[in-house]
């Protein structure tokens, strides 16, 4: 089912001639660790499957964005540790074709990492999380004239001791980059992860009035607007109308072009015009799900493929849901995904959820 529009004007899409994405921030090396089930405190669970991915809102981008077949450079701009997992990210970059001559190596630090418990059945996931070089990252030393890029990615804020310390000015070092970024003429776009709330806002709030657009879930958006509408189950319920209130609250608050709010069950996007859509996620069989880790930045590049591209907003949606279920499909955090075509192929054979609002 395509992405349902529920009213307004048509929204704009790039228009310059730059190409690329640079994508700045978390670089992770994910460690996904599938159990058998997750332990009560003080018991034992059985580790039946341990796998290295990339991860983290920065890289994760830029190798998703591979992944679904990006024709359009991409950079990536981090910080690793001289360790063998920074070695594991440089070659995954190299194979996939993403350049990291911004990646940093810090000798002496550990490269940042995850241990994802992964449940073996529906693919329910714990983390804990180490900063490593992430906390040492400081983009204020990036050059954003080197790149002729039409966007720039950034995340995350509360990963990154440095980035997320508050500047004598005002904002942070997120807020400062996403509004150099703007003046250098790209489009931005931020990321996140759960947080505390108040922490969250503390550290989103600054960088709103400097971002073209911005891609999160429903709890993230709750935290950031005020208003509270979990949509934790894929098979529902979803007030929908209170998720486009969120995603026109993102627009209110100084997001300047397009908002996209996903769970489980689905998205819906809002445009700075009034316009709003929504759209089901993928019918995944729960059998297939071996791994949801993946599956939000994966949604995040469908998106940011689709806006590179100038798609239309109810494609970019659609690519977007389909992206995130082949990430399902994997123990690793990207793995499943393939190029755009295919996994909108795999996604409309397996059919979308239903749009309809609570009752």
């Amino acid at each position: 089912m395509p992405a349902e529009e529920t009213g307004g004007a048509t929204p704009t899409g790039a228009a310059d001639d730059r190409r690329g994405v640079v994508c700045v921030g978390s670089i992770i090396a994910d460690l996904c660790k599938v159990i058998d089930t997750y332990p009560p405190l003080d018991h034992l669970a059985t580790i039946e499957q341990v796998t290295t991915s990339t991860g983290g809102p920065g890289l994760n981008m830029a190798v998703d964005l591979s992944l679904l077949g990006a024709d359009f450079p991409l950079w990536m701009e981090g910080a690793i540790g001289d360790d063998q997992h920074g070695a594991f990210v440089l070659g995954e970059c190299a194979r996939l074709g993403i350049d990291t001559g911004g990646v940093t190596t810090i000798a002496g630090t550990p490269t940042s990492f995850t241990d994802a418990m992964v449940e073996r059945d529906g693919g329910r996931r714990t983390y804990f999380h180490h900063q490593g070089a992430n906390a040492r990252f400081d983009a204020s030393t990036v050059d954003l004239t080197r790149f002729g890029a039409r966007i720039l990615h950034a995340g995350a804020p509360g990963l990154h001791h440095l980035m997320d310390a508050p500047l004598p000015g005002g904002g942070n070092g997120w807020s400062a980059l996403l509004s150099r970024a703007q003046a250098a003429g790209m489009h931005t776009n931020l990321e996140m992860v759960d947080l505390d709330p108040a922490r969250l806002r503390t550290l989103v709030d600054p960088c709103l009035p400097h971002l073209d657009s911005i891609v999160i879930n429903e709890l993230e958006a709750g935290a950031l607007t005020g208003i509270e509408a979990p949509a934790p189950d894929p098979a529902g319920p979803v007030d929908w109308s209170a998720i486009e209130t969120m995603a026109r609250r993102l627009l209110d608050r100084g997001v300047g072009e397009l908002a996209v709010v996903h769970f489980p069950a689905g998205c819906v996007a809002a445009t700075r015009d009034g316009r709003t859509w929504r759209q089901g996620s993928v019918q995944v069989p729960r059998a297939q799900v071996r791994n949801t880790t993946g599956a939000g930045d994966a949604f995040a590049a469908g998106i940011l493929f689709g806006v590179h591209e100038a798609w239309p907003i109810e494609r970019c949606l659609l690519l977007g849901a389909a992206s995130a279920a082949a990430s399902l499909r994997s123990p690793h955090t990207s793995a499943g995904i393939g190029p755009a075509e295919q996994c909108i192929a795999e996604a409309d054979a397996d059919g979308y959820r239903p749009t309809t609002a609570a009752t």
